[in-house]
């Protein structure tokens, strides 16, 4: 069985648009790329036509991950009260040795971006959070060391 792909509606509509894009217009530019490097001559000693060979096999690639990932994909319902954590929840956390503060949303590991403050259930904050309500504190686990957060405010 495979594995679910937990994903909020943007994230849906994102690899969707992705796929999209890849089938309808990537596809047909790296064939023509491949057209045009055979009639160079000979393929066996032709770069442009080894370097389109090797970027179409990762489209095709791309293409199979994200039909996979869509066809198990568990749409998040964003709009559900959720009074512990939950993916698709919004979650402030203090950490209880600094005192600072940090703001997460919780998805799926197929629409993690650390650097737009969107963890994976799968992490480890992520997994150390997951269930858990406002006002607990947490233990996660990292190569540095054990670090505490206290969840301030599940949304």
């Amino acid at each position: 069985m495979e594995k679910e792909t937990y994903l909020t509606p943007e994230g849906l509509k994102k690899l969707e648009d992705e796929l999209e894009h890849l089938k309808s217009f990537h596809r047909k530019e790296i064939a023509e790329r491949i057209r045009q490097a055979k009639d160079f001559g000979e393929i066996s000693e032709n770069p442009e036509y080894e370097a389109a060979k090797n970027e179409q096999a990762f489209l095709e690639g791309r293409i199979l991950t994200l039909e996979k990932l869509l066809r198990n994909a568990k749409l998040i319902d964003e709009t559900e009260r959720h009074t512990k954590v939950n993916i698709g929840s919004r979650v402030r956390l203090r950490d209880m040795e600094t005192k600072e503060e940090f703001d997460y949303t919780i998805v799926g590991s197929a629409e993690a971006d650390p650097a737009r403050n969107k963890i994976s259930n799968e992490s480890p904050v992520g997994r150390a959070i997951m269930n858990a309500g406002k006002g607990k504190v947490v233990e996660v686990d990292t190569p540095q060391g054990s670090l505490k957060y206290k969840i301030i405010s599940v949304k």
